[in-house]
C-alpha cells in the first residue's frame, strides 16, 4: 500500500516573473499608451489600473497551470471552478496492477507518518480482520489509523483481483476509496485563480483542500504578489466575498 503527501506545483514557473509585465501591456492597449512602459512601470501601473481602480479584467491575460496531486475527493471540488479547464488521471485508462501500483492520501491532517512518505510501506501485522497494529519494515508502527489502512488494503487486493478475473480498468475502479490519489492539471487565468484562493484559502475550506492551496498561494505571491497579497489564508469566506472582484 503507496500512501503519499499531497502536493501542488506550478508549470513552468519561470514564466510567471513575466506575468505582470503582460498584464500591463495588454492593459495599456485601450489608451495606445504601449510607448509609456518603462522597466519601472510595471507595478505601479496595475497597482492604479488594477488594484485601486478596480480593472480586474485585464489580469485575464495571463493563465498558469498548476499540477496538482490530491486524492479524489478534492478533485472533485477542484473542478468545480467550472472556468478552469482540467486534464485529470483516468481510472478508466491507468492500470494500476500493469503502469504503476495506486496511491492513496491519508484524509486527516493531522497524523504524520515519515516512514510511509520514504517509502517504506506499512504492512498488517496479523490478519486484517482482527485489525491489530500496522507496522513498517523497520519495526516502527504506522502513524495511520489500523481500520483506515485495513479499508484501503481491501480495496487494492478487491482491485488486482478483479483484473485477475478479467473485469476492466474501468469496471475495476469500482471498488476505490475517495482516498485515491490523482494527478490533475488545472489551468486558468490570474482572475479565476484570485477566486480560487479567496474561496479555498479560507476557514471554511476543506482542510485537505487548504494543505494545497494554502503553500500554492505563497508561490503564486513570490512571483505575482501585488495580484494576491490581500489575500490572507484562514480568513473567514464572507470577508473575502468583498474582495472577489
Amino acid at each position: 500500500m503507496k500512501i503519499i503527501q499531497p502536493s501542488a506545483k506550478i508549470l513552468y514557473e519561470a514564466e510567471l516573473p513575466y506575468a505582470l509585465r503582460n498584464i500591463e501591456y495588454a492593459a495599456r492597449i485601450s489608451h495606445r499608451s504601449e510607448d509609456a512602459m518603462t522597466d519601472k512601470s510595471t507595478n505601479r501601473f496595475i497597482e492604479a489600473v488594477v488594484v485601486n481602480h478596480g480593472d480586474w479584467s485585464v489580469v485575464e491575460h495571463v493563465s498558469v497551470s498548476v499540477e496538482f496531486i490530491v486524492d479524489r475527493g478534492i478533485t472533485h471540488e477542484l473542478v468545480r471552478h467550472r472556468l478552469f479547464s482540467y486534464t485529470q488521471e483516468s481510472t478508466r485508462f491507468v492500470n494500476y496492477q500493469k503502469k504503476m501500483p495506486p496511491s492513496f492520501i491519508y484524509p486527516r491532517i493531522g497524523p504524520y507518518c515519515q516512514n510511509c512518505f520514504k517509502g517504506d510501506e506499512p504492512r498488517p501485522d496479523s490478519i486484517p480482520w482482527e485489525f491489530k497494529p500496522w507496522k513498517h519494515s523497520n519495526g516502527e508502527l504506522c502513524y495511520y489509523d489500523q481500520s483506515w489502512l485495513t479499508s484501503i488494503q481491501t480495496a487494492e487486493e478487491a482491485y488486482i483481483e478483479l483484473l485477475k478475473q478479467g473485469w476492466r480498468p474501468q469496471e475495476a475502479r469500482s471498488v476505490f476509496p475517495n482516498a485515491l490519489a490523482a494527478k490533475i492539471v488545472m489551468t486558468g487565468n490570474l482572475r479565476n485563480w484570485r477566486h480560487f484562493f479567496l474561496m479555498r484559502t479560507s476557514k471554511e475550506a476543506h482542510p485537505q483542500i487548504r494543505q494545497v492551496a494554502i503553500p500554492l498561494l505563497s508561490s503564486f505571491k513570490k512571483h505575482i504578489e501585488i495580484i494576491f497579497d490581500d489575500i490572507i489564508p484562514e480568513s473567514r469566506q464572507v470577508e473575502n466575498i468583498s474582495k472577489g472582484r
